[in-house]
């Protein structure tokens, strides 16, 4: 391989191979999906399909530049790059466009970003860099300083209100707590205190969520709560994924889709859409995938070069596992409707570009590992 430049057809070995086309499949699975939603050449998600192409081109370029950079050399950067993130979270708050009661974009001429998706990346360099350089266990440099860290990511992207990609920046926090190891002493302390200032933290927390996120918890805990109200979505999801049956309804086939019975189904979504067309056996087929992308991640993590390439990879593998499965869970009843999107499949710029951005991360660390760089 060479050492500098972008990827190039050469470079790639029967592993890297397989690690892209399973991105690929996945990809491919979500463009159809949101094609299907259509129904046909004339149907309003054409805009939509085509869109979700180039936000997928954009990522591929996302993706190389990633795989090309020194991760040692973004990784001394990262405390600068998360800083800028905040900042850029602190902007959408004041000044960015509101959508449904939710303000978390920022308006790039016809273009709109969501600062909290990159905010992900830029974490989980931050942390990945400070738990590979220190060298002296303890609680404070594990446990405490790090959730500091975390800590002002996390409450801005709260009152935006995103409560779905707060716990996301939480999920990388605590996968590498786990990676990196605490003694099962200062561990179970750390269980005991949260469970004793939950009771006075809670409700701050709960009086912090908007009227319909704690609605929709309210659904979770009773499905018959609001069925028609906030428990819409959720009943609906459940409906679609039911009726797709052993094998689905086929292309185009998707009653809750075809009739627009199901709201967001191109985004938080999609997997009911997915499901209903193409059945229990589509869906464990497309979870099939997800696991093997998710195996694939974790082997590039126990053969890193180095600690700081391994929690790097290891971070981006728990986020994106845990991603799914909530996006999952709440699609099937199973965990309440957070507003997670499904990695890969569903509609989105500024998510689909982080997803890339971090797989090509993930794919420097393999690519460093054969090289002869600091």
């Amino acid at each position: 391989m060479g050492e500098q430049g972008l990827l190039r057809p050469r470079d790639f070995d029967g592993f890297e191979w397989g690690f892209v086309g399973v991105i690929a499949a996945l990809a491919c699975l979500g463009l159809l999906t949101l094609y299907s939603m259509g129904g046909g050449a004339g149907g309003s998600p054409w805009p939509m399909y085509w869109k979700q192409i180039i936000w997928l081109g954009v990522g591929s370029a996302a993706f190389l530049v990633m795989a090309s950079l020194d991760y040692h050399a973004l990784a001394r950067w990262s405390y600068l790059l998360y800083g800028a993130g905040l900042v850029l979270l602190v902007v959408a708050m004041f000044f960015g466009q509101g959508v449904r009661g939710a303000q978390r974009w920022l308006a790039l001429g016809p273009v709109r970003v969501q600062p909290s998706e990159f905010v992900k990346i830029s974490l989980l360099l931050v942390l990945a860099f400070h738990y590979s350089s220190q060298t002296k266990p303890g609680w404070w440099i594990r446990v405490i300083l790090p959730g500091l860290i975390v800590l002002p990511g996390f409450v801005l992207i709260l009152k935006q209100p995103d409560l779905g990609t707060s716990l996301s920046l939480l999920s990388i926090y605590v996968t590498l707590l786990l990676v990196v190891g605490v003694k099962s002493r200062a561990f179970g302390v750390m269980v005991l205190s949260a469970l004793m200032i939950f009771p006075f933290v809670w409700g701050g927390l709960w009086s912090s969520l908007h009227f319909y996120q704690q609605e929709r918890i309210l659904s979770f805990v009773n499905p018959q709560y609001d069925p028609g109200g906030h428990g819409y979505q959720g009943l609906q999801s459940r409906i679609a994924v039911g009726s797709g049956g052993l094998i689905g309804k086929g292309f185009y086939g998707g009653t809750q889709t075809q009739f627009q019975f199901l709201p967001e189904g191109h985004t938080d979504f999609i997997f009911a859409v997915f499901a209903e067309e193409w059945g229990f056996l589509g869906g464990v087929l497309l979870l099939g995938l997800f696991l093997a992308l998710f195996l694939l991640g974790l082997e590039i993590a126990t053969k890193a070069k180095d600690l700081l390439g391994a929690l790097l990879a290891i971070g981006f593998v728990g986020m994106m596992a845990f991603n799914t499965v909530v996006n999952v869970g709440m699609t099937v009843g199973l965990a309440p409707i957070v507003g997670i999107p499904l990695p890969l499949l569903s509609y989105g710029g500024s998510t689909t570009i982080m997803t890339m951005a971090g797989l090509g991360l993930l794919f420097n660390v393999k690519r460093r590992r054969l090289m002869f760089l600091p």
